[in-house]
């Protein structure tokens, strides 16, 4: 199989948040939009319609559950969802937390140019830590 989210190629493992019931949360390799995280359907389907009804209401419950940990650990102003699927056919949940000072806070995070920002091992570890904590407050 060529999906890269179905060889477990992408995301890299190390920036595992949480492994949920259908779906596994990490961290997003860019930063720049700090605590910007991906939840990762665990099974190929590129599709909401190709999924139960079942797995709909259980994969948008885990969002929102990873949606509270990132609001409890920025205190964001907004928080951006997005589910587009045009790059990697395999559906997979952006959840950005847009925040105070955020440089352009009108723009979908795709439209801002910038350098990619990736968090040293320490920095990344200890984010995700807290952010896992968060999860089960």
């Amino acid at each position: 199989m060529t999906c890269k989210a179905c060889n477990e190629t992408w995301p890299p493992p190390h920036h595992r948040i949480a492994d949920f019931d259908l779906t596994v949360a990490y961290l997003f390799e860019d930063q720049f939009f700090p605590g910007w995280t991906v939840l990762v359907l665990k099974r190929h389907a590129t599709e909401l319609y190709e999924l139960t009804e079942e797995e709909r209401s259980q994969m948008i419950e885990e969002v929102t559950a990873m949606a509270k940990a990132l609001a409890f650990e920025f205190q964001p102003v907004k928080m951006n969802y997005e589910l587009l699927g045009n790059q990697l056919p395999h559906i997979h949940w952006h959840i950005i937390p847009r925040l105070a000072g955020d440089p352009a806070p009108l723009q979908a995070v795709w439209t801002v140019p910038h350098q990619p920002k990736s968090l040293d091992e320490q920095t990344r570890a200890s984010l995700i830590v807290r952010l896992q904590t968060a999860l089960h407050r």
